[in-house]
């Protein structure tokens, strides 16, 4: 197994956590979220307009998602982050990334890479973030009949709210090779 997807809350840590496990594995890195900042910026607009857009524009998630279909003939090891690659990679190590919301929208206010979601208040970030968790939910339940609110779609769910993206790390770590060895790891931890 050569592919880890890492799905979960926005501000879970995914972006770091998956950097971790790329020095760690030596695999490539893949991320939809930079995909959706950067073509959300090409068409000025923020990423929760881009996920309304994407309800009624199926090009958007044709054009995010390709990327990850092909994937599942690529032999190369990748960890990807990424909504829909647990759905996309099925024989993937999936992994989904939870975190209070309240916590997300800190780290995502104190996050300097993410220009494309300014927030002025974290209360105001807990509602755009909890619009486009449901917007995207809503959108991959009726297009892919895909549920990610299922967590027992996923080989094993952290919870990152009190953990550092090192300690995540080594539980994903720590998951795939039970995984791989046959052993049963605790699936929520």
């Amino acid at each position: 197994m050569n592919k880890i997807t890492l799905t979960g809350d926005l501000g879970s840590g995914k972006s770091a956590v998956s950097d971790l496990l790329c020095r760690h594995t030596g695999f490539k890195y893949l991320s939809t979220g930079q995909i959706q900042r950067t073509l959300a910026a090409e068409m000025g607009i923020d990423t929760l307009e881009m996920n309304r857009r994407a309800d009624t524009d199926p090009s958007i998630d044709e054009r995010i998602d390709g990327v990850f279909v092909s994937l599942n003939q690529d032999p190369e090891g990748y960890v990807v982050d990424s909504r829909m690659a647990w759905f996309f990679i099925p024989d993937s190590f999936k992994v989904y990334l939870s975190v209070d919301v309240h916590i997300a929208a800190q780290r995502i206010l104190n996050d300097p890479k993410r220009n494309s979601e300014q927030y002025t208040s974290v209360e105001e970030a807990v509602e755009k973030i909890k619009a486009r968790k449901a917007s995207e939910n809503a959108r991959f339940l009726a297009k892919y009949n895909a549920d990610c609110t299922n967590l027992h779609n996923f080989d094993l769910v952290i919870d990152t709210t009190n953990r550092t993206p090192q300690e995540v790390c080594d539980l994903i770590v720590q998951g795939l090779e039970a995984h791989l060895d046959g052993v049963i790891f605790q699936r929520f931890v």
